[in-house]
């Protein structure tokens, strides 16, 4: 029976699971309204163009609205209209006239259309909360589509790639393939790309454990880029917590999602999904009614305690989610599993993730969200990964999010750039970060695999702008260059933009050596936002959310500088994930190994002493010396197994001249000579010639790095 047909039988129904779910024989409805009168349901054609009828949802369980409809089947499309006070002054914004994407929607069909009818108050009044609008906004607006999720899975497995094993690629799903030669036309910036045997060959030899899309749930086109004709690239505009964003399916269908994660894990690959649960695109007060505003405004949103027409807006998108709320808090928690169980990813980044923990306006870290995770037998599993601030008071959390979840580490974005373009007085700081943030994450009882380290990620400048350009350049964006932050730590290495000067291209390929090597031989765990690895520009662009085109998309054309750059950090990922000692699961001691005379870490001037207290705080000093000792790596085996490593040394040289490196001859024990792993001065793999014995001196190229490493010499027992 087509779902054109009149609906002419409604049973109760039962209020859970919310959403349209099909069990087969017909499908039950259950939609949350605390403030609600009246609920509608409001079927459609398949297409979701004609409004066939409406059905009143009559059963109401504490407070979710359901029936079940024996006749309806998969595939058909439908919304709701909520009755109840139009009463902005006391937080109920109910408009009958608008029709509402169900927050449980797993599929959705048709696209948004701007219109003035899309606002639940008249636009053009001087007043939002004095005026009604009474159009209908059904015409202008996507509607739900009841889905069936069944999906042969076969023997698909989750890869469970060891937290300090992770090497994260940041990506976008339309932009990394947009361009790709080897990926047919038709497939093109789609999941179904990401599924194609040219893309799973090149992030395997990359050695790419972990992608981390960038959100792939449904969001809007804002109005205001509508108008200029722009997109909305990076999504962080949801209108959907449960329906994949559908411009991203070349065959329309939900199942194209769940194909590519089954081939992503066939090849051992994770897949992370960037989520933003901190608000959604209805934005402030003046924002359009599309979903939670209509369905229930003052329990879904955090609204403004004195002026509850206003909303508190922790994330700088005009509204935040009200996660205290249990019912918001039960969305977002039965998104997750929805993605977990149904779909097979992997984990998660969240987005302003402080929002989530805002209660009563304050960030309460162990929160009801984060207790709800913890003791959530489903998401207590998985990767967990914060961006810890948001844009309220005490937003900026970082360290302080509980254990188990791992942060972007802002303070090692910052600490990598700064030493490397030849600011002062960063040694201690540069230190701290390349050992894993112990001072950020010890304390709580983390390990280093608790700080994600970057140095770019998609918002903010690529890799070669930043070495590439002093100064934003947005103006393609049509904000007259105010959007985007202005605090880039970038170094242009002497001229803005592009150039044909022999020495700032050199200069510039070599800096790109340095932050890539610092990042993958750092401990804790390395996320490389795509694109970098092959010298991929925005031209100076460090907020390309609005760039659908050439200038947000990956450039896959390699001359010998990309080419050579690639093969490099591909280099540099096999290194790191052929050496336990480079992905230490614990922190360093700073100490003797047990039994041993010789501490896991030291650190030495170029003179070849072990720095002093006073050394730290030379405020001159560009230059130092990192030995890793990889005897004892004891918590490495996935056994618990004693495992020894080579030894490494690490020398760092952000100083515009060159200098010479003593390699010590005390302080850490006798062995073999050193090896040349590393040398950030040449754009080829370094010979690595004569070995380097104590004592010996190491010349450092101007603004270089070098790893050395050995066979060390005995195991501890």
């Amino acid at each position: 029976m087509r779902n054109e047909h009149p609906i002419t039988v409604v049973w109760p129904g039962q209020p859970y699971p919310r959403g349209a779910n099909w069990d087969g024989e017909g499908v039950n409805f259950a939609i949350f309204s605390q403030h609600a009168e009246r609920i509608e349901l409001c079927v459609f054609d398949d297409a979701g163009r004609h409004e066939l009828q409406r059905i009143e949802l009559r059963e109401r369980t504490d407070d979710v609205w359901h029936c079940y409809l024996p006749q309806a089947r998969p595939g058909m499309a439908y919304g709701y209209r909520v009755h109840g006070p139009y009463k902005p002054e006391d937080g109920h914004r109910f408009n009958p006239n608008k029709l509402l994407i169900d927050p449980y929607a797993k599929d959705l069909v048709g696209k948004l259309r701007w219109g003035d009818a899309l606002y639940g108050y008249t636009i053009g009044s001087k007043r939002e909360d004095l005026s009604f609008d009474r159009r209908d906004s059904a015409a202008l607006m996507p509607k739900g589509r009841v889905l069936e999720t069944a999906f042969t899975w076969g023997d698909d497995r989750r890869p469970r790639i060891a937290r300090q094993d992770m090497v994260i690629y940041e990506m976008h799903v339309r932009g990394f393939t947009m361009q790709h030669p080897e990926v047919p036309a038709e497939l093109r910036g789609t999941y179904a790309a990401l599924a194609t045997a040219p893309v799973i060959d090149y992030l395997k030899r990359l050695g790419i454990t972990t992608v981390e899309l960038l959100p792939v749930h449904s969001y809007l086109n804002d109005r205001h880029l509508a108008e200029k004709g722009l997109q909305n690239y990076w999504g962080y505009n949801t209108l959907g917590f449960f329906a994949p964003e559908m411009r991203y399916s070349a065959s329309r269908k939900v199942k194209e999602f769940k194909t590519m994660v089954k081939t992503l894990h066939s090849a051992g690959i994770e897949v992370i999904l960037d989520v933003v649960y901190n608000h959604t695109c209805e934005g402030n007060q003046l924002g359009p009614t599309l979903s939670l505003r209509g369905i229930d405004n003052a329990s879904y949103y955090i609204l403004n305690a004195e002026h509850r027409r206003y909303y508190d807006d922790f994330t700088g998108c005009g509204n935040t989610v009200n996660l205290a709320h249990p019912r918001a808090l039960q969305l977002v928690m039965d998104s997750l599993r929805y993605w977990v169980e149904e779909m097979h990813v992997d984990g998660f980044r969240f987005d302003l993730a402080s929002a989530l923990a805002r209660e009563a306006g304050k960030v309460e870290n162990l929160g009801g969200f984060f207790d709800a995770i913890q003791q959530d037998p489903v998401l207590n599993r998985v990767k967990l990964i914060a961006e810890p601030w948001d844009l309220g008071y005490g937003g900026y959390q970082v360290g302080n999010f509980p254990l188990g979840w791992a942060e972007w580490n802002d303070r090692y974005r910052d600490a990598m750039r700064g030493y490397w373009k030849g600011d002062s007085g960063l040694l201690g700081e540069l230190a701290s970060r390349v050992t894993g943030s112990q001072d950020i994450y010890g304390w709580s009882g983390k390990h280093p695999h608790a700080s994600i380290n970057f140095v770019t990620a998609h918002d903010g400048f690529t890799l070669h702008d930043l070495v590439s350009y002093n100064q934003k350049h947005n103006e393609a964006n049509g904000e007259d260059n105010r959007d985007g932050s202005s605090n880039n730590l970038s170094w242009n290495c002497g001229i803005e933009g592009p150039t044909d000067d022999p020495e700032v291209l050199s200069l510039r390929e070599r800096q790109k050596r340095n932050l890539l090597a610092t990042l993958l031989l750092s401990q804790g765990t390395p996320m490389l936002l795509a694109g970098d690895e092959s010298g991929h520009t925005q031209q100076g662009n460090n907020n390309v959310y609005c760039q659908d085109n050439k200038l947000g998309w990956i450039d896959w054309s390699l001359d010998a500088d990309r080419a050579a750059l690639l093969a490099f950090v591909q280099h540099l990922v096999q290194l790191r994930r052929a050496h336990p000692s480079i992905g230490r699961r614990a922190f360093f001691r700073g100490a003797p190994l047990p039994g041993g005379t010789v501490k896991d870490v030291v650190w030495f001037r170029p003179d070849g002493l072990e720095m002093k207290p006073e050394d730290w705080g030379d405020g001159h000093a560009r230059c130092i010396g990192m030995f890793m000792s990889g005897q004892g790596i004891a918590d490495v085996g996935p056994r618990g197994e004693a495992r020894v490593d080579d030894d490494f040394f690490l020398l760092f040289n952000a100083h515009h001249e060159d200098i010479d490196f003593q390699l010590p001859t005390e302080g850490i024990e006798s062995g073999d000579a050193w090896q040349v792993q590393i040398d950030t001065a040449t754009a080829t793999l370094p010979d690595p010639g004569s070995p380097k014995t104590a004592g010996a001196v190491c010349r450092l190229r101007c603004r270089s790095l070098v790893l050395l490493s050995r066979p060390t010499l005995t195991a501890t027992p």
